[in-house]
Order: structure tokens, then sequence, then C-alpha cells
């Protein structure tokens, strides 16, 4: 039987000052998040958005996910999760994660298992509301090189293939390659058939990365009733189009997300910086950043350009062509979700907190930051060695003691 040890964050020594504060919740980084991740803040977050999200935007989303699950084996879990979406008293808790190959690093399965247990566990706590855990898809993200390996008993699984564009758009082509390889690695378990198959199911029997994830992130937890949603959506994108408007025209993400800077840095690291316009323009094989000089709207590292009325005019006919970058992101999720929480690692969190202003500014509600668990895997032989050597596992995270200050005899003992 697996025994599991609690180990409190800031006795890791892995997390900022930043994330440790919030989790104090230190006066100095109090303005910086709405409601904290506790009865009380989830209490207040969801008489929040429940005020503030429409029953159209909800329909849309339900609409678009149906979809999206179109050639999928859906849960009746899954299924029901997704019908009471529409829902007045219905509400997510949202992961989100790049669209790494087999899932990539471990953490990208227990945010999603963090996200489904705490709304397991609200839905125990707020007996009249109910709670569907969300994996967001990063399907228009474009740092390929992130992606595109795994890492199996010290060997690195790499696809190799051409860069350009959004990363859920990428066919799926090459991928029996790399099963040919990570099969010998593999050998012929009953795990390793599992693992050999849920692999040429997932990337094999789908056309892009984005329908290859959701199969996967699917058949993983489908049980739990995970709903897996890509925002590379059209309807999804429409309910987007006045803040990308807006974000053209005026630039409030710079010109709020730099005043909250100003401020957060005075005792904080600032994990991103906004562009003047946070927006990037998607087309077959590029993701370019959006860029406005001496009057013209100009798509970066192209020759393509608009005048202000053209711009606006390509954003209500091709919404779907303008993606968001990592400061509008966030807000893109919570204009599409009716979301109370937000669940991810201390990087992500850190730079949520630079966007409160932001979401007060466009008025939509911020949500509740919770980061989320660490896992640290101990096997049964490294066990007997701590326990020979009187170690706990809470000593394991210890800095290692330095001797090198210490100065040895110059005179040889006798």
């Amino acid at each position: 039987m697996m025994k599991v040890t609690q180990i409190p964050f800031k006795d890791t020594g892995f997390f900022s000052t930043t994330m440790l504060d919030y989790l104090e919740q230190k006066e100095a980084i109090q303005s910086f998040y709405n409601n904290f991740p506790d009865s009380l803040g989830f209490h207040n977050q969801i008489e929040e958005k429940e005020n503030s999200h429409s029953l159209q935007s909800r329909l849309v989303l339900v609409e678009a996910l149906k979809k999206q699950y179109t050639n999928v084996d859906i849960s009746d879990k899954t299924q029901e999760n997704i019908e009471l979406l529409k829902l007045k008293n219905t509400f997510t808790i949202t992961t989100g994660h790049q669209l790494n190959l087999f899932t990539g690093p471990l953490y990208f399965l227990y945010k999603i298992i963090c996200a489904i247990n705490l709304a397991e566990e609200l839905s125990q706590k707020f007996t009249d509301k109910n709670f569907v855990p969300v994996y967001w898809m990063a399907t228009e993200d474009h740092d390929f090189d992130e992606i595109n390996y795994f890492n199996f008993e010290g060997k690195k699984v790499q696809w190799s293939r051409n860069d350009g564009g959004a990363v859920g758009r990428f066919s799926t082509e090459g991928l029996d390659a790399v099963l040919a390889v990570f099969a010998t690695q593999l050998g012929g378990s009953k795990n390793a058939t599992y693992l050999k198959e849920l692999f040429s199911k997932g990337y094999l029997e789908h056309n892009n990365l984005a329908d290859a994830t959701r199969y996967i992130a699917n058949e993983l937890f489908k049980e739990y009733g995970l709903v897996t949603l890509d925002g590379d959506d059209t309807s999804l994108k429409q309910l987007f189009i006045p803040f990308i408007k807006d974000e053209l025209e005026n630039q409030t993400s710079y010109k709020q997300v730099s005043k909250t800077i100003a401020s957060l840095k005075e005792n904080y690291k600032i994990q991103v910086n906004p562009r003047e316009i946070n927006l990037f323009f998607l087309s077959k094989n590029s993701r370019e950043r959006i860029v406005f000089e001496n009057g013209v709207y100009k798509v970066n590292n192209t020759s393509i350009t608009f005048s202000k009325s053209e711009i606006l005019k390509a954003v209500e006919e091709n919404s779907l062509d303008f993606s968001p970058n990592v400061i509008m992101r966030p807000l893109y999720q919570e204009v599409v979700l009716p979301n109370i929480c937000y669940l991810g690692g201390g990087g992500e969190i850190a730079y949520w907190f630079e966007l409160k202003a932001y979401f007060e500014k466009v008025n939509i509600p911020f949500p509740i930051l919770l980061l989320r668990n660490s896992v640290q895997v101990v096997s049964e032989k490294q066990q007997k060695k701590l326990h020979n050597l009187g170690v706990s596992h809470k000593e394991l995270f210890l800095k290692p003691v330095s001797y090198t200050h210490l100065t040895l005899p110059t005179t040889p003992y006798v």
C-alpha cells in the first residue's frame, strides 16, 4: 500500500517569495488577487460569477464542447458535466497545460487530478451547486520545442517535424515513427501493452495534435467527468470579440498590467511583461504578433497589414485568426467559462497576479488562484535506504551543507 507524506510548500525550498506570501496571505500581496481559496473565498467567488456569466455564453460553450467531442467515446459522467454547464448553478474548476507529447511531465497528470479532487470537494461543501473539472488545452501555443518530447527511463523520446503555427493544428503525421522507437523501450508487460495502445489510438488515429491530446486526456480521466476544452474554436472566439477589439483600439491590457507591474515589482519578481498589443495573428503555418506602427496594424514577420477599419472588420468576420498571448489568454478563459478557480504551478499563478486590475477594467470576475500539489515519488528501494540512514522525507528537501569554509590542519597528525 502506498504511503503518503505531506510537506508544507515553504519547507521544500522550491517556491518563490511570491507564492509563499500568497499562501500566508501576507498584506503586501493581497491587492493582487481577489478571493482566497478558503470556504469564504469560494462562497464569494460563486456568488460573483453566478451573477456575471450569461446563459447565452453557457449555451455557446456547451454547443462548442459537443462538437469537439463528436468523435470521442465520451463517458456518462463527462456527458452529464457538459449538460450541467447550461445551468446557472454550475461552475468550473480549471487547469491548463501545453499539448506535451504523451502528456510530457508528470505534473500534467496531477494538475488535472487536483482539479478533479477540488470539484468533488466543493460539490460536497456546496450541495446546491455543481462543479465541473476542466482541462484547457493550450492548442494555440506555438512553442513546439517545449512539447515535442517526453522522457522515459532516462531517455528522451522526441518528435521531429517542421515547426510553425498553433501546435493544436499540427498534423500527427510522423508519430508512427515515434511509437516505433518508444515501443522498443517498453517491453511486453500488460502496462506496456496498454501504453502502446493508448499512444497508437491517440496519435495514429487522430489527424491533429489537439484531437489526439483530447483523446488521451479523455481516456485517462473520463470516469471522473473531466471536460477537455479547445479554445481554438470559432464560436468561442466570437464571445471574445469585444475584448479583441478593445485590445486593438485601446491597448487596455498593456496599460493596466503595466500599472500593476510597477506596484508588484516593489516586493516581487515579475513573471511576464506585456506587449502594447497582446494578440497574435494565426494563419495556417504561423502565429505572429500584431503590432501597431505609424497608424497601421502589422503582422510581425509578414507583409500583412490592416487599417483600423480593416482589422476591426477582420475580427468580426474571422475571429479565429486572432489569438490571445499569455497576458490575454487568462481573460479569454474566464470569458468563455463559468469558472471560479484556476489551478496551476507556481510560475503560472505568479503571472496571474499581474492581471487583476486588467480584469477589473474590463468587468470580468478575477478567479480564485490555487497552487497545485507537487509530488515526489519515492520507490520502495529508496525508502529502505532512507529508513536505514534515519533520513525523513522532509529532510530530503534541506539544502546540502557545504564544508568548503573549514580550514584543514597544515601539520600532519603524529
